[in-house]
């Protein structure tokens, strides 16, 4: 006994002594331990974030995710759960808790083994920011060091500040902010206690207590956390039996976004590794501000969407992804009863048909098929378990059926090929059987469930504000994830006659007015070089004989387009339309550039449309507004150059000039700058360069009116449709002007224009750029639902597939959401403009104002100086029953 004693006393007095020699090393080392600068300054790696111009998150890059928030930002239960189970003594210890010392130091003596005890939160916060996880004696030492360093010079709050934001927790979360939005999709306030110990429990090994990967270990390790939290009274019985019963409810969730833009998100994370470099941009905490509002953006994104389904539906079913199972026939079963107050097409019952077929799958075996098919937003797998007359059942991956009724299917006719589409449904069996698996969609005009597929063709749309060059829009395809290519910026299609503005720009610039008067008839030439005749005709093929400007651009008639091109001359033409922005290595040095026979991108496109809207500035799109740093400080401010010459300042006066050769002012001067403390201050904008003069883009925007609707009177015998004319039908505006755009044999098709203070560009064409778009015949299902307006928009349009139909409606569903309530923007008509009243047939001056004449303007100095004679007035025969025009899609 007395042996025991003495063996106790040694002990003792041994650990006294190790204690004092510790502290005393610590004194003797103080000087080299980590400067407390280093804690306080130290820089938490922060996701790159990306938003929209108004502040909607839209994508997040970095391999750490972290969510930094303050202390006050934390829910208490957290901090106690993470106190009573990591260190619950922490607001009473030194850095070092004598005590865990004291079990640890037993522990050593008793097993021979070092065990993880006695590391305070402090000691953890010392490991992860300055050491390794070893188990050696030495970086013990050394983490006990550090940590009575830190809490000498930080507060505990500061402490445990530092800990919530750098702590790992696994799925590359660090710190709990990141955690409860990996885990739950949520932030910290939104959890509840069951929630908060989960993630509580997490710091001790991440890697097997995370309730992913292992959540029975993590329902273990949250009812220790609990316990524990039970134990030093932060919570009663009931809540403890309460939350370590609760379901384990995490999985794993991405960035919350405000609105999913891929393709704009690329876009500006590329120019930021460009600038930064890829550790440092993903890694600095950046926020990111793009050019695009949410409201643009996604509006863009719903209008190709749609666009690319719509032309997709009417070119037919190309049938299911996959038979998973016979049907026996007969297909058609009796329907399933809805539930009462179930409205038809939403979701039914979860229970399956009457089993008639012994091949059928069980809806166990379905759903778990359907867990592996992917998902391609906004289409979802599903699999026909039930067949009606004129509506079937579907089941989806999470047990839901959903009914697919008539307004759903009918579309759904065989496809055949690009140019051939089958005969029209009359019920469901003639278009899918039980077994099926297919993507479905939820229609977002009226939430209706319809049958799907994922569409062949691609599209692209980019919309910039053409006074400046923000790009307010970008959408490089149906889905970023199955295809990273954006055609909006990447993608060189030949543009057909998109050209056609900058052509008749380049005659306007040359001497031409919309007056002038050109031949629309057929050309004929020889090419002695290849031995064939050129022989470019009209699309379709129909010939005006003598035609204004005005109407042979808004008719988009070819051979008067070569006829320019030939007027003004090869090489001017090339030199002039380069002023677009169009390399002019892009641009063909021959007669079948005047009909589009080049290649360009969307963004190029639209960036030239820009010039002409803006009166003949060359302004540059750009994609970033403003970048701040992680403590959301001003660290980069777009200073584009605008379309105006002078640029007036409304700014108030500006601060004091500061003396070049003063080193220290110019260093404050530029510090404030990059701060954004002179924010209030606007600066002096810059002119961007003009190219054009503004009377020539004035009056090529004209044409582009005309362009856009019906003009004319049908009854006098003037009327003439331009080829956007489903423009001006559908968004019933006069500010609103633009030019289709088909390439040969319908390989590509545009639609530019622009509308209020927009412009944009959309464009329609297969990836494989040898693939025509094709023809569609008439689906009498799909007119039946609007029989006098079935060929203005939708999946309806009949005929060959070309700008106005295939790529215009994009742009009209797009400008419908970002225009609507808007108010119209009233034409400015620059200085050097006059308007005449000119006879229609020849555009000569004339006197009559009946339905013979019309204002048009002109460039001061170029309007028609002679009187149109009795011989020459047009003069139609009149018709006692005129009929209305047969509405044809051209280019």
């Amino acid at each position: 006994m007395k042996l025991i004693k003495k063996l106790m006393l040694l002990s003792g007095l041994g650990f006294f002594l190790a204690v004092i020699s510790i502290i005393g090393m610590y004194f003797y080392l103080k000087p080299g331990l980590p400067s407390v600068e280093i804690l306080r300054e130290v820089k938490l790696q922060t996701p790159m974030r990306i938003f929209t111009l108004d502040g909607k998150l839209i994508s997040q890059y970095g391999v750490k995710r972290r969510i930094p928030v303050s202390l006050d930002e934390v829910p208490e239960t957290l901090v106690q759960a993470l106190i009573a189970t990591e260190d619950s003594r922490f607001y009473s210890h030194i850095g070092v808790d004598p005590i865990g010392v004291g079990r640890a130091f037993l522990n050593l003596i008793t097993t021979g083994e070092m065990g993880q005890g006695a590391s305070t939160l402090t000691m953890q916060m010392a490991r992860g920011f300055f050491l390794t996880k070893e188990k050696k004696f030495s970086r013990k030492i050394r983490e006990l060091f550090i940590a009575l360093h830190m809490e000498q010079e930080l507060s505990k709050d500061e402490i445990l500040e530092l800990y919530l934001n750098k702590v790992e927790l696994g799925h590359r979360a660090f710190g709990f902010g990141a955690a409860a939005q990996v885990y739950y999709g949520k932030n910290l306030k939104q959890l509840d206690l069951a929630q908060l110990a989960t993630l509580a429990g997490l710091p001790q090994a991440p890697s097997v207590l995370n309730p992913i990967s292992r959540p029975e270990r993590s329902k273990e390790r949250r009812r220790i956390v609990l316990l524990r939290m039970l134990d030093e009274g932060y919570i009663d019985r009931q809540q403890f039996d309460e939350a370590s019963q609760a379901p384990v409810t995490a999985k794993k969730h991405g960035a919350e976004l405000g609105l999913d833009a891929p393709y704009l998100a690329d876009l500006i994370y590329n120019e930021m590794v460009e600038i930064y470099g890829k550790e440092i941009a993903e890694t600095s905490g950046f926020n990111v501000f793009a050019t695009a509002t949410y409201d643009m953006q996604k509006a863009a994104q719903e209008a190709v969407i749609q666009n690319l389904h719509d032309y997709d539906e009417r070119h037919g079913f190309r049938g299911p992804l996959a038979q998973l199972w016979e049907p026996v026939m007969p297909a058609v079963v009796k329907p399933v009863a809805v539930v009462d107050g179930l409205e038809q097409g939403n979701t039914r019952p979860v229970e399956m048909p009457p089993h008639i077929n012994k091949n059928a799958w069980s809806i166990e075996k379905v759903t778990a098929y359907l867990d592996s098919v992917e998902e391609i937003d906004p289409l979802l797998p599903a699999v026909v378990i039930a067949m009606q007359e004129k509506s079937v059942d579907v089941i989806i991956a999470d047990g839901r059926i959903i009914q697919l009724v008539w307004d759903g299917l009918d579309w759904a006719r065989a496809y055949i090929d690009d140019q051939t589409q089958g005969d029209e449904p009359e019920v469901a069996a003639d278009i899918l059987q039980k077994g099926m698996l297919v993507y479905i969609r939820k229609r977002p005009q009226d939430a209706v469930w319809q049958l799907a597929q994922l569409p062949d063709a691609a599209g692209a749309l980019v919309a910039l504000d053409p006074y400046n060059g923000a790009v307010r829009a970008v959408v490089g395809g149906y889905s970023f994830y199955k295809s990273q290519f954006n055609r909006a910026t990447q993608a060189k299609r030949q543009v057909g006659s998109n050209i056609k503005p900058f052509v008749y720009a380049s005659a306007i610039g040359n001497g031409y007015t919309l007056a002038s008067i050109m031949n629309d008839a057929p050309i004929n030439q020889w090419d002695s070089s290849s031995g064939v005749a050129w022989r470019p005709q009209n699309s379709p093929a129909v010939y005006e004989g003598p035609i204004r400007l005005r109407v042979a651009l808004g008719m988009s008639k070819n051979v008067v387009s070569v006829r320019l091109l030939r007027g003004v001359g090869i090489d001017e033409t090339v030199d002039y339309i380069s002023r677009f922005g169009f390399d002019k290595d892009d641009i063909p040095r021959d007669e079948t550039l005047s009909l589009g026979s080049g290649s360009h991108t969307p963004l190029e496109v639209v960036s030239g449309i820009a010039v002409l809207a803006n009166g003949g500035f060359a302004v540059r799109p750009y994609f970033i507004e403003r970048i701040e740093n992680d403590l959301e400080e001003l660290i980069w401010q777009a200073e584009p150059a605008y379309a105006c010459n002078p640029c007036h300042d409304d700014s108030p006066e500006p601060e004091k000039s500061v003396d070049e050769s003063d080193i220290e002012a110019r260093l404050a001067a530029q510090f404030s700058q990059k701060s954004g403390r002179n924010s209030q201050k606007k600066k002096v904008k810059q002119s961007a360069e003009q190219v054009i003069s503004p009377q020539t883009a004035f009056l090529v925007t004209e044409m582009m009116h005309s362009a856009v609707k019906a003009n004319g009177n049908w009854n006098k015998k003037t009327f003439w449709l331009g080829t956007g004319w489903r423009a001006t039908n559908l968004l019933q505006r006069d500010d609103i002007g633009g030019k289709t755009g088909t390439s040969n044999d319908s390989k590509d098709t545009w639609f530019s224009g622009f509308a209020g203070s927009l412009v944009a560009t959309t464009w329609v064409g297969f990836d494989d750029a040898s693939r025509q778009l094709g023809r569609v015949s008439r689906n009498q299902n799909l007119v039946n639902k609007n029989p006098e307006k079935f060929n203005w928009i939708g999946n309806a349009l009949i005929g060959t597939e070309a700008g106005a139909m295939s790529a215009q409606p994009a742009w009209i569903r797009f400008m419908q959401v970002v225009l609507k309530d808007q108010p119209q923007v009233p034409r400015e008509i620059p200085e050097g403009i006059v308007r005449v009243r000119i006879d229609l047939k020849t555009g000569k001056l004339t006197r009559r104002t009946d339905h013979t004449a019309m204002f048009e303007y002109f460039e001061v100095g170029t309007e028609p100086t002679t009187y149109v004679v009795d011989d020459e007035l047009s003069l139609p025969i009149d018709d006692e029953n005129p009929e209305p025009p047969e509405i044809d899609d051209i280019f």
